[in-house]
């Protein structure tokens, strides 16, 4: 007769995996979304959608929020501004909880140059905490036709 150590050892396995649906059913929603942007690739301009969750404002807190588009050597080239009309640059800017949109119009700090070509990263900062996704910045070639 062969015995095991731990007798219930099946219903440690039965009780302690839960399906995928019960598992994705505990998952809190995020408290901050960046979303991708959009067109991807773009030129010369994209707008860049984000959420703020109402768990982040609890008590009348207003975060803290930047926004800012790096290089691939992590140079900031550009804070978009918030396309609500305002114009204002996303730069420690205190906002309520909600839906945003900002908008680049791809061109750097300096207000002059376009960006040129090739991949850019955005990071929101809420907070302190950081959120960062890619998008390519990509001129259109004419057809030769």
């Amino acid at each position: 007769m062969v015995r095991l150590a731990w007798p219930g050892w099946w219903l440690g396995l039965l009780v302690g995996a839960g399906s995928p649906v019960a598992a994705q059913a505990n998952v809190l929603p995020p408290r901050v979304e960046l979303k991708e942007n959009y067109p991807n690739p773009f030129f010369p301009a994209t707008t860049i959608p984000f959420e703020i969750s109402q768990e982040v404002c609890a008590r009348g807190h207003q975060p803290v929020v930047s926004l800012k588009i790096y290089n691939v050597l992590v140079q900031v080239v550009a804070i978009p501004t918030l396309a609500n009309g305002s114009g204002e640059r996303l730069d420690s800017l205190r906002l309520r909880c909600g839906q945003y949109r900002a908008y680049w119009d791809g061109k750097y700090l300096d207000g002059k140059r376009e960006a040129s070509t090739g991949v850019y990263y955005y990071q929101l900062t809420v907070d302190g905490e950081r959120f960062t996704r890619k998008m390519i910045a990509q001129r259109k070639i004419a057809s030769g036709r």
